[in-house]
């Protein structure tokens, strides 16, 4: 067997050019080795860079599923405290009247009018009563009968400011001021055909409203501009 035989032998048999585990080690055999040494002494070099390989390899993959279960686990971990974050209770919203408000309107007696709207005075007023087509400056909360709030003037951080008696506002609303006095408070509980006849979309931390369904509104007239300037 000539030299340039026995060196493509060994070169088929050592890891290729592209292995991530180094360059095959270079290896000239001297022309008085035999073919059987030469080939042991191959088996041999081939053996001893595959397990440095294989250790290599080993290692590596030891460090990425190392990071694999350190993210898995700190992701576990958010996940956790998300979980318990999402499970907590929903800020309070502000509102007119609060628990103990609440416990005292039990024992208020129920006023029905003619349309078929109810009211409680949680407050009754020492002002003037408004007159209808003057402007109005009020605080409500307007909920669904189970409690929830769809609109607020207190969650906006403004007063409502409306002519009263004009069709600016639901009927049940219009109705329910116009017997007012500034100063007070009222739970108005708004019939269907009183209300909102469209009915109003679902929003993000608001519940629908369906068309022509009955809807509570707790509301506080604070004054009458236009009444207060007449008298001054």
């Amino acid at each position: 067997m000539t030299s340039s035989e026995m060196s493509a032998i060994a070169s088929s048999l050592l890891l290729p050019l592209g292995s991530t585990c180094g360059k095959s080690p270079s290896f000239t055999p001297p022309q008085s080795i035999l073919v059987d040494k030469f080939r042991r002494l191959v088996v041999k070099v081939e053996s001893s860079e595959t397990r440095e390989c294989t250790t290599a390899m080993f290692n590596a993959n030891s460090r990425r599923n190392f990071l694999g279960l350190a993210l898995g686990v700190s992701g576990l971990f958010i996940g956790s405290l998300d979980a318990s974050g999402a499970g907590l209770p929903p800020e309070e919203k502000p509102k007119l009247c609060d628990e103990t408000c609440e416990k005292e309107l039990e024992n208020v007696p129920m006023v029905t009018t003619g349309s078929g709207l109810q009211y409680k005075d949680i407050k009754v007023g020492q002002g003037p009563s408004p007159p209808i087509g003057f402007q109005v400056a009020a605080n409500y909360v307007a909920m669904v009968p189970s409690g929830q709030i769809f609109d607020s003037s207190l969650e906006k951080g403004q007063l409502y400011i409306f002519r009263v008696g004009s069709g600016q506002v639901i009927p049940g609303l219009d109705e329910g001021i116009l017997s007012m006095k500034v100063g007070g408070k009222r739970r108005l509980y708004i019939p269907g055909s009183l209300a909102f006849p469209k009915g109003l979309t679902s929003a993000p931390g608001r519940p629908r409203v369906a068309p022509s369904s009955p809807v509570i509104f707790d509301v506080s007239l604070e004054y009458i501009p236009g009444l207060e300037v007449d008298e001054e």
